[in-house]
């Protein structure tokens, strides 16, 4: 830990590590991206991390529910446990206790994480998002949410929309790129694709089309915030412009098989994925 927990008591630096410990195991990648952060940071955001992945764990962890009405039951309580850690000023729970000192430090908006949770709920069960309108909901919980967030710790505070929305262009480039394997767990994000296309692994005319029709939307939203990390600390721009060309590379590619992300596989192999990190 760095200077930034020096002053507090212990249970409360065990508290962080936790969180940093859950972040390295489940997703390494995004642990040493954020080691490149300032040392002040890094726990809020290992605390953020851990709070989120709690609730990713109740929704689709190896050990969940099998009810989907109890899931949700398990997400209210999470999410109870966050209030009444900000009512209260701390937590017994070690992941809260830091997110709310971490709130404090920071002045972080946790109240996105209301935002946030109401669309972990929609994964609870069986989902088939019908309209455009219903998928930008969704987003704004799933990740535009915690880039407002975010804002804040990637040094850009005042540029919290924009960060947002870069986070709902990444995640609207997973939800093209993951059809497939969204459609193995009964989730369909990308609005009005035909089921029976799915269902037998060939896209109509008409899948493609819908599938191009959110490309063309996520090429807009990196369009639009193309100047985020410049906004942002320079430890994390070479980071983020190096996610933004993989990412521009999985929409290439879609391209490239016609919008056929029913039947085939849309992410980068390796040597695409180098490619991209080269380019920028």
């Amino acid at each position: 830990m760095s200077g930034h927990t020096s002053g507090v008591e212990r249970g409360l630096r065990s508290a962080y590590a936790r969180c940093a410990r859950m972040q390295l195991r489940h997703d390494p990648t995004f642990f040493w991206a954020t080691r490149r952060l300032p040392p002040e940071v890094r726990p809020a955001v290992h605390a953020l991390y851990g709070y989120v992945r709690a609730a990713d764990q109740v929704v689709d962890g190896p050990g969940r529910a099998k009810d989907p009405g109890r899931r949700r039951e398990q997400l209210d309580a999470w999410e109870r446990a966050l209030e009444d850690g900000r009512a209260r000023g701390g937590s017994d729970d070690p992941i809260v206790a830091a997110l709310v000192d971490a709130a404090g430090r920071h002045d972080l908006p946790l109240d996105e994480l209301r935002v946030y949770m109401r669309s972990m709920r929609v994964d609870c069960g069986r989902v088939r998002i019908a309209t455009r309108d219903e998928l930008d909901a969704y987003m704004d919980g799933s990740a535009a949410a915690v880039g407002r967030i975010m804002a804040p710790l990637l040094g850009a505070p005042d540029r919290a929309e924009e960060v947002a929305r870069l986070g709902v262009a990444f995640q609207l480039t997973n939800f093209i790129r993951d059809v497939r394997e969204d459609w193995r767990m009964d989730r369909v994000y990308v609005p009005g694709l035909p089921e029976e296309d799915l269902a037998r692994g060939e896209p109509s005319a008409d899948a493609r089309e819908r599938v191009a029709e959110e490309v063309r939307r996520a090429r807009a939203l990196f369009a639009a915030t193309d100047a985020v990390p410049e906004a942002c600390d320079p430890a994390v721009r070479k980071g983020m412009r190096m996610a933004r060309s993989v990412y521009a590379g999985v929409l290439d590619r879609v391209e490239r098989l016609g919008f056929d992300v029913v039947g085939r596989r849309a992410d980068l192999p390796p040597w695409e994925v180098a490619r991209a990190v080269l380019r920028a």
